[in-house]
This record gives C-alpha cells, structure tokens and sequence, in this order.
C-alpha cells in the first residue's frame, strides 16, 4: 500500500493518524516508456504540456481555490492550462469533458463532480489514453486522487458533535450530495460513530441541501424545523458534509434564538470559521481543508506521472478540526487568520 501525504503543516502524529486511518487498498501507475530521469531534488516539469483543468463548478471557496491554484500550478512547472468550469451544470460537465478529450491534452484533472455524470467520460478520456487525475474523486477510472482524509474527517467531527451534545439528543443531518464521494465518505462516518451512541438520533426524514442558493434553501428548510421542534433541547445539532449548508443553518437558528443548538460542517470557509471563531454564534465546528494545496499537489502529481514516476492511488493533503477552543490557532495554520 502506498499512500502520500501532501503539503504537511502537521505533525508525526498526524501523520501516523491518518496512515492508520486510510485502510485503502491502492495502486502505483505510471506511463510506461517515458521515463525522465530526474537529478536528486530535481522538480518535474510541464513545459510543452498542455493540461486540461475541468472544474464541476467554482462558486464555492474549495473549488475556486483548489482551480486557480492548478491553473498557476501548472503555469510555474511551464505548461498550458485549459482551464474550463461547468458553473454546476451537469449537461454542461458533460460537454466539457467531451470537448477535452477530443482536444487531445497531455492529462486532464477533474476537480469534483457526482461520480455517475462523470464517470463514463473519465474512462472514455482513459480509453483515449490520456491520463487521468482527480480531486475528491474517487473514480477507478483516476491513475491518482488528491483529496483530504475524508474518513478521518468524518468520523472526527461526527465525535466532535457526539462529545458537545453529551452523547444524547436529536441531530438534523443534511445529505442531499450522497453521490460525490467525500460526502458519502463523510456521511457513513456520522453514521459509524452514531451507531455506539444509542441516546443519539438522527432525525427522519433527513434533509436535502441544494445547489445553487443554498444558504437560503439551508435558512427555509431549518427554519421550518424549528418550528415542527420548538422546545428547547428537543434538538441538539446540525451536520451537513460541508459547511454552505452550516451557513445557513446557522443563520436560522440566530434568528430564531435557538443558539442552544450546535451546527458543524467541512470546508473551512472563512465566513463559516469566523462564526465558529464567535463564542455567541451556534457554529460549533469546521473541519479546514487546504484546498490551494490540494490544487497544486494534483498538478505536481501530473508532472511526476508525465515524467515517468510511479504516482500512489491517493494523495492526502491534511485537514485540520477547528472548533470554539482552537479556531483561532487553526486560522492561523491556514494563513487566513
């Protein structure tokens, strides 16, 4: 098994941590017959490459990050980047990805995306023979996948929240994006720690945040559950995968009063920490990816493949827990705060 990690800005322990997490089974590839051989310490080069970048959408603070971060990537090792973003629209992914592939690049990197739109397109560019790479993809259809350590930041926040609530009391659980990966990922770990806490109740039905507005969907849709559950402690938290939703839901509970009620959330979006960092807003918690290192470690992984190196099945880049005691120390590891 072979497993990288990328960009580190923790320690051993950490690492340790999440070697001992990624029970994966993976793979090395390589590009037969285009061996570079490179100098010790000696950095691999795009120059005359042309890299396709095939964002699912950047209107959130992960995507457009991790997509100006390959771009410059990929500029600064001397390649050309084709950069192209699908603004969320599955039919237009779809388009793109074709038009990609009859373009011919050197590689193509896709940043996200529901891997059933995607997916006989990722292998059709791989039958083409153009290497594929991803980000928060886990496709077998990708010769590698940059992502975080989406089951170690599920199962931590799902203990972050079980520990808060005192192992006891109804959670609301949005889930509307079972069929991107890391939410999947992420979801399961919720579920895997709520099973040992029997006092612990996710309430049904669940709900299903949307794209796009959908910190205001998040306010509705949680506003509306206030009002069906108006008794104090009748419930206890708030988990969506990523933290748009938190947002919202966050909002609602401030406007209704009801900042009894602990929300938690991943990405680490400057507006969500900034809440967390508030001892009197409901943010509770919010797991940070580094999605600018996330980005370019996926096209440094290009460069290793197109020089004949044999690249791990993932690559993990580090997510750091920020809750209401370490926000402060975490903003600051991020370089946002």
């Amino acid at each position: 098994m072979s497993i990288e990690k990328s960009g580190s800005r923790l320690g051993r322990r950490d690492l340790l941590k999440l070697s001992a997490v990624a029970g994966v089974a993976v793979t090395g590839a390589s590009l037969a017959g285009q061996k570079t051989v490179l100098a010790a310490g000696e950095e691999p080069s795009l120059k005359g490459k042309r890299i396709a970048i095939s964002a699912t959408g950047t209107d959130h603070f992960f995507d457009l990050q991790a997509y100006n971060a390959q771009i410059e990537e990929v500029k600064r090792l001397g390649g050309e980047p084709i950069a192209v973003d699908a603004g969320r629209n599955d039919g237009k992914l779809v388009s793109q990805l074709q038009t990609l592939i009859a373009q011919k690049p050197d590689a193509i990197v896709q940043i996200l995306g529901t891997l059933s739109v995607i997916d006989p397109w990722l292998k059709k560019a791989r039958d083409a023979g153009i290497p594929v790479l991803t980000v928060d993809v886990g496709s077998t259809n990708s010769i590698n996948n940059t992502t975080s350590d989406n089951w170690g930041i599920g199962k931590d926040l799902a203990l972050q929240l079980v520990s808060e609530i005192g192992g006891e009391g109804n959670i609301v659980v949005f889930n509307g994006f079972y069929g991107v990966t890391p939410c999947a990922i992420r979801y399961d770990q919720l579920v895997n720690v709520v099973k040992y806490f029997p006092k612990v109740k996710i309430l049904e039905p669940e709900l299903r945040d949307v794209i796009p507005n959908t910190v205001q969907d998040a306010f509705t849709q949680i506003t509306a559950i206030l009002n069906k559950y108006p008794e104090k402690g009748s419930i206890k938290a708030i988990w969506s995968a990523w933290d748009i939703p938190q947002l919202g839901a966050t909002q609602a509970l401030a406007a209704a009063g009801r900042t009894e009620i602990r929300t938690y959330g991943v990405d680490g979006s400057p507006e969500v920490l900034q809440l967390v960092a508030d001892p009197n807003s409901p943010a509770g918690a919010d797991v940070a990816q580094q999605p600018a290192e996330i980005g370019r470690t996926a096209i440094r992984n290009v460069a290793k493949l197109l020089a004949g190196q044999t690249l791990p099945r993932e690559t993990y880049v580090p997510a750091l827990l920020a809750n209401k005691t370490n926000v402060g120390e975490v903003t600051k590891q991020l370089g946002i705060g």
